[in-house]
C-alpha cells in the first residue's frame, strides 16, 4: 500500500501548519517533478483552503533535461529561461511562499552522459530561487515525495510504498501529534545551537578515514537550526525534515582533506567516493570514483563555488540516519549525518553584525558568496568532530555519532 489521498492531505497540512504557515492572500509557488503531482495537488488544495490568493505549480521534467544535455549547443547549457526567473521575482515582490518538492524521479538519469555538459546545466536549480532562499525574502521549504523510480534507485526495485513508510517516520507523520513532535524537535535543535554559539569556537576539525580537515569559524560564530524568519518577520521551517545545527564558516580558513561518507546526487548524476582537498580555503583537488568532472564543472561556476559556505552537525538520533538507508536525495541524506556545503554562505549562520553588509563586505569578512550551494555528507560513526577555542583548548563535539558536550 502506498500513501492514501487522506494521508497526502494530512502531509500538506503539516507543510502549511509547521513549515510555511499560509497567510490570507498569499501567493504560493510549488516546484515539482511530474511524478510529484499527487502531493503538489494536495498542497494546492491545502493552500487555497487557508486563503491563498494563487497557488502555481511548476512541473520540471528531468527527461527533457537529459535531451538538452545530449543535444543542445554547449554554449546554451547554462542558460535559464527568463520567465522562470520572473516567476521567482514576482513571488519576492509579494513576499509569498515557496515549496520545493524533492525526490528525483531518477537520481542517476544522466549516468553515461558527458559529465562536463551535465555539470553546465543546473536546471531546475535557479539562481533567482537561491537568492530568495538565502535572503529569506519569502517563506520557503523543501519537502520529500516518494516516487517509484526514486524507490528503485534506493532499494533496487520500484517499491514506492516502502519508501513512503520510511518517509512517514522521518517526517513524524506516524506520531500522535506530528505538529507537537516537530515543535519539540526544533526546540531541541535551537537549544543545541545556542550551546555551540556559547562555546565561542575558533575552528572545527573533522577526523576520520581519509579525512583530516580544519575549518575556521567567523569571529563570534553563530550557530542555528532550520527555524528561520523571513524579511517580513514571519517564522518558517526551511527543511522538512530537519535534524541539523549549522553555522557559516570563514571560507578563507579551510585546510586539509575531507572524504564524503555518502553518495551525492547532483544535477542528474550520482557522485560516489568524493574527496576534496582544500588549501587556503579553496578546493585544489577533486577525486571521486564517479562524477568527479560534474563536481569540477559545478565548482567552476564562479569564484565562490570552490569554497565552503556551510558547516552542519547532525548526531545519531536522527530518524533519517537511524533508518540505515542512503536516499540519494540531499534533503534527506544531509539530515542523516554531518555535512558541509560548497558555495554560498548561509545568512542565518552569520553573526548579526555582518548580516546587513553587501557582497563585497561579506567576502572581505570571510563569508562566501556564490551562485551555488551544494551540501555533501561527511559524518558518521568513524568521524570525530572537535571544536578548538581561540587559546587552542579543544572541546570534543561528536564521537561515534553521539554528542559529547
Amino acid at each position: 500500500m502506498t500513501i492514501t489521498p487522506a494521508e497526502l492531505a494530512d502531509y500538506a497540512d503539516i507543510v502549511f501548519d509547521v513549515a510555511v504557515p499560509i497567510h490570507a492572500d498569499d501567493r504560493v509557488l510549488i516546484n515539482a517533478e511530474i511524478e510529484h503531482a499527487p502531493l503538489a495537488r494536495a498542497l494546492a488544495e491545502a493552500a487555497y483552503a487557508r486563503g491563498a490568493r494563487h497557488a502555481d505549480i511548476w512541473y520540471f521534467d528531468p527527461y527533457a533535461k537529459r535531451s538538452r544535455v545530449r543535444h543542445a549547443e554547449a554554449t546554451t547549457l547554462a542558460e535559464v529561461p527568463s520567465w522562470l526567473d520572473a516567476r521567482n521575482e514576482e513571488l519576492e515582490r509579494h513576499h509569498g511562499v515557496l515549496v520545493n518538492i524533492r525526490g528525483f524521479a531518477a537520481p542517476d538519469l544522466l549516468a553515461g552522459e558527458d559529465p562536463v555538459r551535465s555539470g553546465l546545466d543546473r536546471m531546475p536549480n535557479l539562481s533567482s530561487r537561491q537568492r530568495l532562499q538565502l535572503g529569506n525574502l519569502v517563506r520557503w521549504t523543501m519537502v520529500p515525495c516518494a516516487t517509484p523510480e526514486w524507490a528503485r534507485a534506493v532499494f533496487g526495485e520500484p517499491d514506492e510504498a516502502r519508501l513512503w513508510q520510511h518517509l512517514r517516520t522521518i517526517l513524524r507523520l506516524d506520531r500522535p501529534d506530528p505538529r507537537a513532535a516537530w515543535e519539540e524537535r526544533l526546540a531541541e535543535l535551537l537549544a543545541r545551537a545556542e550551546l555551540l554559539t556559547e562555546l565561542r569556537l575558533d575552528r572545527v576539525r573533522f577526523e576520520g578515514p581519509g579525512t583530516d580537515l580544519t575549518i575556521g569559524l567567523l569571529p563570534g560564530a553563530h550557530w542555528t537550526a532550520a527555524r528561520l524568519t523571513s524579511v517580513k518577520g514571519h517564522g518558517f521551517q526551511a527543511n522538512l525534515p530537519t535534524e541539523e545545527v549549522f553555522t557559516t564558516p570563514d571560507f578563507r580558513r579551510v585546510e586539509g582533506t575531507i572524504r564524503s561518507t555518502r553518495p551525492l546526487a547532483l544535477a542528474g548524476s550520482v557522485i560516489r567516493d568524493l574527496e576534496l582537498t582544500f588549501a587556503g580555503g579553496v578546493v585544489t583537488e577533486v577525486r571521486a570514483s564517479t562524477g568527479a568532472d560534474v563536481v569540477r564543472t559545478h565548482q567552476a561556476t564562479d569564484a565562490g563555488a570552490a569554497r565552503l559556505g556551510e558547516l552542519a552537525l547532525v548526531d545519531g538520533t536522527s530518524p533519517v540516519g537511524r533508518s540505515g538507508v542512503t536516499y540519494l536525495e540531499t534533503l534527506l541524506d544531509e539530515n542523516a549525518t554531518c555535512h558541509l556545503a560548497w558555495g554560498a554562505g548561509l545568512p542565518p549562520g552569520v553573526p548579526a553584525d555582518l548580516r546587513d553588509r553587501d557582497a563585497a563586505a561579506l567576502d572581505a569578512a570571510g563569508v562566501n558568496t556564490s551562485g551555488v550551494h551544494v551540501d555533501f555528507m561527511v559524518g558518521g560513526p568513524e568521524v570525530t568532530v572537535t571544536g578548538i577555542r581561540h587559546d587552542g583548548a579543544t572541546v570534543e563535539l561528536l564521537r561515534g555519532d553521539e554528542w559529547q558536550l
